[in-house]
């Protein structure tokens, strides 16, 4: 508001250009061209009209502008003619995207010419020339990295000649927080909103070091088929976007979202945001920005922590005890037991033991002791260098399945038929298609299951808020802990034999090993609390286990899983079930599950399903 006072006083003070007047015709045919709209972030509302999705009053020069195109259009125009002394100021400064295209459409060739040296410096530091969209993998460690991210590269123009993308600009979108919120905080205000978004241009090699060093993430970058002219106009925009705030949501609102909007800019008439109306998965974004005919190329980058597994792979276990024993003290170069190695060996060993010691030091605070030792193995490595690393890319994650999926099942319970409905919004668990997934991770969000039995006796089978494991395996090198965490409801044994549906969190830690190859197994331990009628006034907690197998295998993924609940009040509840799933196509499987469970409320139930699952967005 003050800041479209002190504009209006200006130009009633002031000596103007005159401002053109535009016919209502063309003004309403301007406002709602898809540049415009994407230039105002607006979206149709859901009563009708518009609604911008920026919530900050000082990007809009118009009193109602977020959600009238037209007026915000017009104010723009007027606000273009105010007199040049304004300088960085001015709306033609402070405005660049929408000044030039403006001119372009209208004809505006008297404008005032304020000196816009702000923008005109930062514009020349950028010096953008091409993009390239930046996918760091899912990291399920973090509550705000658990589906992936996305970002923006800004290259010059010889910065693909000579290798210099680290002196490159990103740009990011992301929730800012103040304060140091835990991770259920952090996760519940980003589900509803409770963070302003903000757009960031910064040097790529921060973004780089935080997402692959900090959080040991794979990048994926994917080369954009865009001019230098339409790399131009988005970072005219980010200008324009420069602490302007957005509500920030996980699922929709999120870095993805808002960086689709940005390639709308870059390109008018490509339309990428209205195929996101519920959510918007990175993947399922990069799959849509690929599919546009965006990409021209694509490169992997290893994180740190697979690079050293990498080098890791090829020793036996002498060898490994080498590299923790090197880790430990460099003097160990000078044993008698480092010696006896071949000099190609040893050339391996002391490689691994350095990338052990640089994964060991991503994030802590400077150990001088720790960089000796890295200083010493760094010499002994250019003495007696390794060959290179040759790792296998991984799937590319926009080719694994789907992330919303439909689900139909037909099965029994003891003596009882049924058919069973379900939706899960995203994204995958660990029997479904890996490919594009770490083997072992599984992240669902809000999944519903209804069941029919003979009679038309319908029941919620269970409604899953949240599902998270990560079964990351140990070895000699890295010690991972496996954890596990849900919340929601679900059918349980209660007394007569029926299931009573009931409210619980649960939760548990522990160790996973490789068995073979594709052959995990993990082992865990566990805590609940629910909230059970026929057992508990309020709630009833338990401690227990679950452990199991999950194959990877030729017709897809098996688990075997054994759980345990046993609850303060008495009650032990113990399951076990086997689940097998044929990967019909990429996005269709066919599942077939069967479960025993045992319960001192009730007899052992048995219960045997097969189920097909479509994923689709």
């Amino acid at each position: 508001m003050l800041k479209r006072l002190a504009l209006l006083a200006l130009l009633v003070s002031a000596q103007l250009h005159a401002a053109p007047h535009i016919d209502s015709a063309r003004l309403q045919q301007l406002a709602a061209t898809p540049y415009w709209i994407a230039l105002g972030h607006y979206e149709t509302g859901k009563l009708g009209g518009w609604r911008s999705y920026v919530d900050d009053p000082k990007f809009f020069l118009s009193e109602d502008g977020g959600h009238h195109p037209d007026r915000e259009l017009a104010a723009t125009v007027q606000a273009l003619y105010a007199p040049a002394n304004l300088g960085d100021k001015h709306a033609q400064c402070v405005f660049p995207a929408r000044t030039r295209w403006l001119s372009e459409q209208l004809g505006l060739t008297d404008l005032p010419q304020p000196d816009c040296q702000e923008y005109r410096q930062w514009y020349q530091s950028v010096d953008p020339h091409s993009a390239v969209l930046i996918f760091p993998a899912a990291y399920l460690n973090s509550p705000s990295s658990m589906f992936g991210h996305t970002l923006l590269r800004i290259d010059q123009a010889k910065t693909r000649d000579d290798d210099t993308t680290l002196l490159s600009y990103a740009i990011n979108f992301g929730a800012y927080i103040e304060g140091s919120d835990n991770s259920i905080l952090y996760a519940w205000k980003g589900l509803m909103g409770g963070y302003p978004g903000l757009f960031a241009l910064m040097p790529y090699q921060e973004k780089l070091s935080e997402y692959r060093s900090l959080e040991n993430r794979d990048l994926w970058e994917y080369q954009l088929d865009l001019t230098p002219q339409e790399t131009g106009r988005m970072v005219e925009h980010v200008w324009e976007l420069k602490q302007v705030q957005f509500d920030y949501f996980f699922f929709d609102e999120n870095c993805s979202y808002r960086l689709l909007e940005l390639l709308q800019v870059a390109r008018p008439g490509q339309d990428l945001t209205s195929q996101f109306p519920l959510t918007a998965i990175p993947t399922d974004t990069v799959k849509a920005v690929k599919q546009s005919g965006l990409v021209s190329g694509v490169r992997y980058r290893p994180s740190r922590e697979r690079e050293l597994l990498a080098r890791a792979d090829a020793l036996d276990h002498q060898e490994k005890q080498q590299v923790l024993a090197l880790s430990a003290d460099t003097a160990h170069l000078q044993s008698a037991d480092f010696g006896a190695l071949p000099a190609q060996r040893q050339a391996l060993v002391q490689d691994a033991a350095y990338r052990l010691e640089r994964y060991r030091a991503n994030g802590q605070v400077r150990d001088p002791a720790q960089a000796k030792r890295s200083f010493e193995l760094l010499r002994a490595i250019n003495r007696n260098p390794p060959p290179p690393l040759d790792i296998e890319r991984p799937g590319l994650p926009e080719n694994g399945h789907q992330s919303r999926t439909w689900q139909l099942g037909v099965g029994t319970r003891e003596d009882r038929a049924y058919a069973e409905y379900g939706l899960r919004m995203a994204y995958h668990d660990l029997n479904d298609n890996a490919y594009g997934f770490p083997l072992g991770a599984q992240i669902e969000i809000l999944q519903l299951k209804l069941r029919q039995y003979e009679g038309n006796d319908w029941q919620v089978q269970r409604l899953d808020l949240a599902t998270i494991r990560s079964l990351t395996p140990r070895n000699e090198l890295l010690k991972p802990l496996s954890w596990q965490v849900a919340g929601g409801l679900e059918r349980v044994p209660g007394k007569h034999d029926d299931e009573v549906l009931v409210s619980h969190v649960n939760g548990g830690a522990g160790g996973t090993w490789q068995l073979a190859d594709g052959l995990l197994g993990f082992a865990l331990g566990t805590v609940r609390v629910e909230h059970h009628n026929d057992f508990a006034q309020f709630i009833a907690p338990a401690a227990g286990f679950n452990s199991g197998l999950l194959w990877r295998n030729g017709l897809g993924n098996m688990t075997l899983e054994a759980k345990g609940d046993y609850f303060t009040n008495g009650e032990v509840r113990r399951s076990v079930s086997l689940n097998q799933q044929w990967e019909i196509s990429q996005d269709l499987g066919l599942r077939l599950s069967a479960k025993r469970e045992f319960s001192h409320l009730a007899t052992a139930q048995n219960e045997v399903m097969l189920e097909l699952k479509w994923y689709h967005y």
